[in-house]
C-alpha cells in the first residue's frame, strides 16, 4: 500500500478543487502513468486521475498502512 500527501489543488484545470483538501492523506490506487497522473480515491469517494505533482509520496509503517487501508474502505 502507498500513500500520497496532497500539496496543491490549484493546477486542476476542468477537474474540482474540492475534491482534494490540501494536507490530507490519500491512498495510491495505481501508480504514475505515463502521463504523470496518479489514480486516487478523493474527497468525492471516487477514484480519479491527478497529476503526480499535486502529491508528495509519505513513508508509514506497514502495521499503520494497512490500518488506514481498512478506515479508508469503510469510509467509501
Amino acid at each position: 500500500m502507498r500513500f500520497v500527501v496532497c500539496i496543491d489543488n490549484a493546477e486542476l484545470g476542468d477537474l474540482s478543487a474540492d475534491d482534494l483538501t490540501i494536507g490530507r492523506l490519500y491512498e495510491v490506487i495505481d501508480d504514475v502513468d505515463g502521463h504523470g497522473m496518479l489514480r486516487i480515491i478523493d474527497d468525492s469517494g471516487e477514484d480519479y486521475l491527478y497529476p503526480a505533482v499535486l502529491f508528495e509520496s509519505v513513508e508509514i509503517p506497514d502495521s499503520a498502512a494497512e490500518r488506514l487501508h481498512h478506515a479508508f474502505s469503510r469510509v467509501r
